[in-house]
């Protein structure tokens, strides 16, 4: 069967947007990379690479850098938004002009909007309702992706055909793409597991050793699917690809930016300190305190998170982490099981 080609926009020109333009450029499709600045642009075009964030990485033919919204825009059927989350809603205003009717638009940012409390797709239906709208989430570290080494992601949306339609742009022999209808848990998993990767980078910082590294992932799940359920997700999706698969690819590898944050923060550099070196966004670090002030708005139980907003924002000490966790945790191991409600 001749797969249909399309002709897509990625707004924003990060390691994991130019990793899906890589892929849809390999894929057939035609693919503009929106980016803001017009010396990037120029560089990426006549390079072939995405110099600052995947030096080295060369892009398949087809891929068209840009730094006008209106030519990324023109003609395009879909749209990939992967754009930091305090930038998000700017993008969206801006380019709103040039954004057909029905036009397929999904999200591949995994943070949280600070005004509102708001999820990207949730900013998407406020500034384009009339576009159909997903979310793309899951272990997705850019620089292994456009390695063409083995990786699976989620597409979520209650539009059947929206999820068709990306599963079939997107995979090939290295990259499946699965679906999901719970949108909310699905995003709710990308941002959430951000603040656990600060914690775990901090831990191997300190010399952890592996009992407590796995003690500390695995109650990062409970957490999230506790906090999650709370806001209407469905548990069921922390099992999959977006939630444990994309929890336990940010906490245990150094390609994750989050997780490179917290080394730092353990090895006991300053929050600014840490942010510089990175050099890139790390949506954890605000997903911190946007998650400890509403837990304790919905009194959701969640001792990391809020231990972790007094190490990172007030600078207490790491060991508090600990103390937290060992000290006044639940007693139940799973908390969702089949045939009840928690």
């Amino acid at each position: 069967m001749t797969q249909k080609k399309y002709n897509a926009a990625i707004l924003g020109g990060g390691s994991f947007g130019t990793a899906m333009a890589s892929i849809l450029a390999a894929n057939g499709h035609g693919v503009n990379l929106w980016v803001r600045d017009p010396e990037t642009a120029a560089a990426i075009n006549l390079d072939r690479e995405n110099s600052r964030y995947l030096p080295g990485k060369e892009l398949p033919e087809g891929v068209n850098a840009t730094d006008s919204l209106e030519e990324a825009l023109a003609e395009a059927s879909m749209v990939f938004v992967a754009i930091p989350s305090k930038a998000f809603a700017e993008v969206l205003e801006q380019a709103r002009q040039w954004v057909p009717d029905g036009t397929l638009v999904i999200s591949c940012t995994k943070g949280i909007y600070a005004d509102g409390f708001l999820l990207m797709s949730e900013l998407l239906h406020q500034y384009w309702p009339h576009t159909r709208i997903g979310v793309l989430s899951g272990p997705n570290l850019a620089k292994e992706i456009v390695e063409q080494k083995f990786t699976g992601t989620v597409v979520a949306s209650a539009d059947d055909e929206l999820c068709q339609t990306v599963q079939e742009a997107l995979s090939c022999d290295y990259f499946r793409v699965y679906d999901n209808p719970d949108i909310y848990g699905v995003e709710l998993g990308g941002a959430l597991k951000n603040i656990y990767a600060v914690a775990s980078g901090m831990a191997a910082a300190i010399g952890v050793g592996e009992n407590s590294r796995s003690f500390l992932i695995t109650r990062a799940l409970a957490e999230m699917s506790r906090f999650a359920v709370e806001l209407g997700a469905n548990p069921m999706t922390f099992l999959g690809l977006s939630g444990v698969g994309d929890l336990i690819a940010t906490c245990t590898s150094n390609l994750s930016r989050n997780y490179q944050v917290g080394f730092q923060l353990g090895q006991g550099k300053s929050l600014e300190e840490a942010v510089e070196a990175l050099g890139q966004t790390a949506e954890g670090i605000n997903t911190i305190k946007l998650v400890a002030d509403k837990a304790a708005e919905l009194d959701v139980y969640m001792p990391l998170a809020t231990a972790l907003y007094q190490v990172v924002y007030h600078q207490q000490p790491l060991e508090i982490v600990i103390q937290q966790l060992m000290s006044g945790e639940y007693k139940h191991d799973v908390e969702f099981q089949s045939g009840s409600n928690g």
